[in-house]
């Protein structure tokens, strides 16, 4: 029977660092068997869709996948005190940033472990425009699903077709201080056919983002049916996001420049490949220093 797809339970509270291990030379790395769980994935065939991304995303950063992708074997118990060996990798700490880097974003276990290294600078460096553009490219294509998802609950809500416009706006014009959509362009100097959210940056995304998974969270627990209560939800969550924004002291939405266009932005990252150095100690990842040096003599 084939377990190199099998489901596996995912234990709760599991700490990256307890996972580390030393291999024959003293050298840290984590079994990708071991990470799989501790980043909430239950099928092993998805999680080597991650890892290979990161192995991608590794040689496109200047450094070698085989100093931190080894190939290994892992043994699983079977039934009856039986084992059997399954594909397996050891990771080198950089190789765990990159999966956690490329791994499915809805998963709370991705993000945690995203938040995890965004902290530990000491391990990479990339250019401060690349770190910005990609988290601001991300949180769009983010934007785009919660769209796509709250358009979904309004309709389960009971918004017509026609009135999409009007329950969209309606969560704008809480936000923005009674200007909608059309009104916020002209405000800020937007032309009409752009698209407003490709023009947020990275602040005024996440505040509009809060704005639309709150208001879809509460059509569902309110368990709204009707097409005025729906609107006027969306209204009300605006409103309440904009009231925090002014608690805190934040720039308020109309307030905020208006970004460049996530086209440039997404050519920019596409043409300039990211700047990821590692200290010398983490780019020899999981081989043996002394391999490293006999290379380096040939």
């Amino acid at each position: 029977m084939d377990q190199s797809n099998n489901q596996v339970p995912v234990p709760p509270n599991l700490s990256f660092e307890s996972l580390k291990k030393l291999n024959q030379h003293a050298v840290e790395y984590w079994s990708a068997r071991d990470l799989q769980a501790c980043l909430g994935y239950s099928n092993w065939r998805d999680f080597k869709n991650a890892i290979k991304k990161a192995i991608q995303a590794c040689e496109q950063s200047g450094n070698s996948p085989n100093h931190h992708f080894a190939d290994a074997r892992k043994p699983i118990p079977g039934g009856k005190g039986s084992s059997q060996i399954v594909e397996d990798y050891h990771l080198s700490r950089f190789a765990c940033y990159l999966i956690a880097q490329n791994g499915d974003p809805r998963k709370p276990e991705i993000a945690q472990a995203q938040k995890y290294f965004a902290i530990q600078t000491r391990r990479q460096e990339i250019s401060d425009q690349m770190a910005a553009d990609m988290e601001r490219v991300e949180m769009r294509k983010q934007m785009k699903e919660d769209f796509q998802e709250l358009s979904g609950a309004a309709k389960k809500a009971g918004v017509q077709n026609s009135m999409f416009g009007i329950f969209h706006d309606a969560g704008y014009r809480g936000l923005y201080g009674g200007l909608g959509v059309d009104a916020i362009k002209a405000r800020k100097d937007i032309p009409p056919k752009d698209n407003l959210m490709d023009r947020m940056d990275r602040s005024e995304l996440a505040a509009n983002q809060f704005r639309m998974t709150q208001t879809q969270d509460k059509l569902k627990r309110d368990n709204v049916k009707n097409q005025r209560d729906a609107i006027g939800t969306h209204e009300i969550i605006g409103k309440g996001v904009r009231s925090l924004i002014e608690e805190f002291g934040g720039t308020l939405p109309e307030n905020i420049p208006p970004a460049e266009p996530i086209k440039t932005v997404v050519k920019r990252i596409k043409t300039v490949k990211p700047r990821l150095l590692l200290d010398p100690k983490d780019s020899l990842g999981v081989i043996n220093p002394s391999e490293i040096i006999d290379e380096q003599k040939k």
